[in-house]
């Protein structure tokens, strides 16, 4: 996986790579699934979610830039892996999902990996966690039409988050700024994700 998806396509973070080598990806999809989970496409979840492919979410960890001291903000917990993978490269993460099931468990394979620092919830994401904020790194795994501001609002100055942004036809991986104040965006490039629904992001699934 990582010798002909990853560094082929620009992943070239040694923390990165080596967080996408020790996880055991095969843990977050079911037992069906196993042969396949290392495979160059994502795999379906339940509930009409999915496991995105290995280089988007190593690509998405990678902007994030992190150094291993951050709280990281992650709207969208899934079956847990883009987690696992942060859990190795920052301090601690704060994981947000809407459909308990999914977040159960997600939280047994943390705990068969025995991975502490990661705490979640069952909530609407695009309202954030704004009790832990300020967040230094933010990450969303579902496209909403436009960047949810509670989530603006939570990221840390400075601070990066990358997210997809568009509806089912077309987004955009977007990397977030906040700097002195300032705030850019750049569009990295385009992405196929999962509705981001909530208050702040699509009200329907």
């Amino acid at each position: 996986m990582v010798e002909e998806q990853l560094l082929p396509r620009g992943i070239e973070d040694p923390a990165v790579l080596h967080a996408m080598e020790v996880v055991p990806r095969h843990l977050f999809v079911s037992a069906a699934l196993h042969a396949q989970a290392y495979g160059d496409f994502p795999l379906p979840i339940g509930h009409g979610q999915t496991i995105s492919q290995p280089c988007i979410v190593a690509l998405m960890t990678q902007l994030l830039q992190l150094t291993g001291k951050e709280k990281v903000l992650e709207i969208g917990t899934g079956c847990g892996y883009q987690s696992a993978i942060l859990a190795t490269l920052c301090e601690k993460v704060y994981t947000i999902e809407r459909i308990k099931p999914l977040l159960a468990r997600a939280r047994r394979t943390f705990d068969q990996l025995q991975i502490y620092n990661i705490m979640s919830k069952v909530a609407d994401g695009t309202e954030g966690w704004p009790e832990h904020a300020p967040f230094d790194a933010i990450i969303v795994t579902a496209a909403g039409p436009q960047i949810p501001q509670p989530l603006m609002t939570q990221l840390a100055d400075p601070g990066i988050m990358v997210l997809p942004v568009g509806d089912l036809e077309s987004q955009t991986l977007m990397v977030v700024k906040k700097e002195g104040g300032l705030v850019t965006t750049t569009a990295v490039e385009n992405v196929r994700f999962v509705k981001l629904v909530g208050a702040h992001g699509w009200q329907t699934t």
